[in-house]
């Protein structure tokens, strides 16, 4: 049973929100610095090795979940990361404006990492405690679609106003505008949420360090004591092994010159194809997916269509890496069909870990492991793909991607479905 909330909010007014908080500084850090990087010089093996690594928040962050009661409630530490992200983004564009920009901007990123992580953990139990299973199921749509606005935002909008100040005051001075526009947003994203967030009576507290360590302790047993469990990491970790090497890659394929395999578009080109095309596509998929798993559920069947409609698409850069087309339409065509089917099967991995991994004594927690998992699917692939990408060139790379997806088919046909019921050990 959900806990009753003593200040009851809509999910409409603070889902969209703060999902969309939780999106931009993942997508800020796993995609958009890395256009930032290369424009800068960088090769693509430092970038895509040094942008993966500091993801690694998002694998670890169930390991400090269970002691962050100890002190504030959930809300409490949803709207102060939020905050406190901002002003490391303000920072982050400080540093570009030194000798050393790599290494102290790249070591802030990492501060961001840790704190929006912290802010999922938390985003992840109140969105777990306030809804029931039903609306949980309804609202994975707004959830995925307001993540992957902000994903449009970042990748899309700030990237083309990245690319159009370059031409007008530089590369250095054009990121720093687009790391403080980050950092304003975010604090005021935590200035609204610090309102609109419910607040849940009667959360659990843990109240001192040793119960804390006692209650991981507990976490991490009950959750490898879940019936089936290694198939389901199994799924989690490879659903997926090739679109973590692409989405690190592909910007970099966009961006790179024709004479090196790549398509040799401009910043400003780059993020129209993701504000536009992208934009639409994402949205339209991940809403349509919501609609289409609160209908079917999770079976095998469905979990099959949410696995195609995710791998599929990377056929359509394969094809740019093949025939380099000049014209914009059609690989901004190709970016819609993947960011269609990006935002469409998504939702089956979310839905997966919701509703098979979640359910139990320790639901936040384990819902916290569970998509610190697919965090880890992400990170892998990602931190060799630039070093694969250098080694078979961007024609033969996609064509490696393509057989990536195999093991996410794999995977998704094997993996045990349960009954809710049987779930809670």
């Amino acid at each position: 049973m959900n806990t009753v909330s003593s200040n009851k909010q809509h999910p409409i007014t603070w889902v969209p929100s703060t999902w969309f908080a939780m999106g931009l500084p993942f997508v800020a850090l796993s995609t958009t610095i890395s256009i930032m990087y290369k424009n800068m010089g960088l090769s693509d093996g430092t970038i895509a090795f040094w942008t993966s690594l500091i993801m690694l928040p998002w694998t670890i962050k169930p390991f400090w979940g269970p002691f962050l009661e100890m002190f504030k409630t959930k809300k409490y530490f949803v709207y102060t990361t939020q905050i406190f992200s901002g002003i490391l983004f303000a920072l982050a564009a400080l540093s570009l404006q030194t000798n050393y920009y790599f290494w102290l901007s790249i070591s802030i990123f990492f501060v961001i990492a840790l704190s929006a992580s912290t802010h999922d953990t938390a985003a992840d139990g109140v969105y777990l405690n306030e809804l029931s299973t039903q609306d949980q199921a309804k609202y994975v749509g707004w959830q995925g679609a307001f993540y992957n606005i902000a994903k449009i935002f970042s990748a899309g909008l700030m990237v083309s106003l990245a690319g159009q100040l370059e031409q007008l005051i530089g590369v250095v001075k054009a990121w720093v505008v687009v790391l403080l526009i980050y950092a304003l947003v975010m604090i005021a994203l935590g200035l609204y949420n610090r309102k609109k967030l419910p607040s849940s009576a009667g959360e659990s507290k843990t109240n001192s360090f040793r119960a804390g360590l006692d209650t991981l302790k507990d976490v991490i047993v009950t959750f490898f004591q879940k019936k089936k469990i290694v198939y389901s990491l199994f799924f989690i970790v490879l659903y997926r092994f090739a679109e973590g090497q692409a989405i690190k890659i592909i910007p970099l394929f966009f961006k790179a010159p024709r004479q090196a395999g790549g398509l040799g578009l401009s910043t400003a080109e780059i993020g129209m194809l993701y504000g536009v095309f992208g934009a639409i596509a994402f949205v339209l998929g991940s809403i349509a997916a919501g609609y289409f798993v609160s209908k079917t559920g999770l079976t095998r069947k469905s979990l099959l269509i949410l696995c195609c409609f995710f791998n599929i698409p990377f056929v359509a850069y394969t094809c740019l890496a093949i025939y380099l087309p000049n014209d914009l339409y059609i690989i901004g065509t190709a970016v819609a069909i993947e960011y269609f089917g990006y935002g469409f099967g998504f939702v089956g991995l979310i839905l997966f870990i919701m509703q098979q991994i979640a359910p139990g004594k320790y639901k936040m927690a384990h819902y916290a492991f569970g998509s610190g998992l697919v965090s880890l699917g992400f990170l892998l692939p990602s931190m060799v793909s630039g070093f694969v990408s250098d080694w078979l060139g961007y024609k033969d790379f996609f064509i490696w991607v393509l057989f990536s997806t195999i093991p996410a088919f794999l995977v998704t046909w094997l993996v045990p479905l349960q009954k809710f019921e049987e779930n809670n050990n």
